[in-house]
């Protein structure tokens, strides 16, 4: 057993070759839960603050910034990472972040590989939090990846050959600054519109003026009347839309029902579809889900929706927040098994601390690396 132990503790800190920054930012840090020695899992944070290249504008909101937590999770030399985005919408922050994950014991574990009692005690703790849970989530999953020295998309059985184009976000914003993001976005095949104001068609409008590529569009809970959405999605059609996101408030369930049956698009359900138990509901009121691991509290949970929104058979698009690289990649591994990925938002910052997985001429691509696939780090940044 010890020399089996000795193999995949060799093997994970081969791979975390070249993390050596990160790690020492961490090991400095004094925002720990758990013991620092022993056996136990050892819990480090730290906050951050991801920067965003153009200010984004939702239906109903704008930012340009967006609170972050980094974390690393520890065991017998061996690290894995994690994160939690928190756009204002999600109701947490870095104090809420940083209260929860200070609140965890997670030392008590000895055994990383029980990972459901681990990530069934995190869930436990408190209600919410959803952003940290997932950041233990993510990093507990990497730190077993390197343990046993495989890519979590591996030990899921997926094929990476399967994973789908990704979109790249164009923000509500003047047509000059549209026409300037839909430049930016060249190398990608697939183009996501945030809608729900009163320029929705001039935001179409200009992106048809520039490109043919594809759309998909989140109009973000933006509008109330089903008639008027009817009728505006039957136009976005004619555009080339392939899917609408999220068209109406996630309240107004009856009426996004009947949507559902009359729309000549796909309607995919992203506010409204949280958790597991969300997933079940949607059925009959969407054709798909929007998985994040944000919303779910991380992969564990975001591999069970998958399974069951699979088994009903209903769509799938793995989404994302602003994030950085940490919970893209992991997100990532879920990629070959859903029709459409949202993975890009890495690409909307200034200021990524990682690198992982990569688009390739649209393509989200795979890295054959143990566990979330983390295998650079920038290390220019400041706490």
């Amino acid at each position: 057993m010890n020399s089996r132990r000795n193999f995949l503790r060799t093997t994970g800190l081969t791979a975390l070759a070249g993390m050596t920054g990160i790690e020492t930012l961490f090991a400095a840090s004094k925002k720990k839960s758990g013991k620092t020695s022993g056996k136990g899992l050892i819990l480090r944070f730290i906050p951050y603050e991801l920067q965003l290249r153009h200010t984004f504008t939702l239906a109903n909101s704008s930012r340009k910034t967006t609170p972050d937590v980094l974390i690393s999770l520890e065991f017998e030399g061996v690290t894995g990472y994690g994160e939690a985005s928190m756009p204002p919408y999600l109701g947490e922050s870095i104090e809420s972040a940083s209260k929860f994950l200070s609140s965890l014991n997670l030392s008590q574990f000895n055994d990383p590989f029980q990972m459901d009692d681990i990530l069934q005690y995190v869930d436990s703790v408190m209600p919410g939090n959803c952003a940290a849970k997932a950041s233990v989530d993510i990093a507990l999953h990497d730190l077993v990846g390197k343990l046993m020295g495989q890519p979590w998309y591996k030990i899921w059985g997926f094929n990476p050959a399967d994973t789908p184009n990704t979109s790249f976000t164009i923000g509500i914003d003047t047509p000059d600054v549209v026409r300037q993001k839909v430049a930016e976005a060249v190398p990608y095949q697939v183009l996501k519109v945030k809608l729900g104001q009163k320029t929705d068609r001039e935001m179409i409008e200009t992106i048809r003026s520039v490109s043919d590529k594809p759309l998909c569009v989140d109009v973000n809970q933006g509008w109330t009347d089903k008639q008027m959405a009817l009728d505006m999605i039957h136009w976005l059609k004619e555009k080339g839309v392939v899917f609408v996101e999220q068209p109406m408030p996630k309240t107004s369930i009856d009426e996004m029902a009947w949507l559902t049956e009359h729309s000549p698009l796909p309607t995919i359900g992203d506010e409204s579809v949280q958790r597991l138990p969300d997933v079940m509901k949607a059925k009959g009121v969407y054709n798909g889900i929007n998985i994040k691991l944000m919303k779910c509290t991380g992969m564990r949970e975001a591999h069970q929706m998958l399974t069951l929104a699979k088994s009903l058979d209903m769509k799938v698009m793995i989404g994302c927040m602003t994030e950085t690289s940490c919970a893209i990649s992991a997100a990532a591994q879920l990629s070959p098994k859903c029709e459409w990925a949202d993975l890009d938002g890495n690409l909307l910052i200034s200021n990524d601390p990682y690198q992982g997985v990569q688009v390739v001429k649209g393509k989200v691509t795979l890295i054959d690396q143990p566990g979330i696939g983390l295998s650079a780090l920038d290390t220019k940044w400041k706490i």
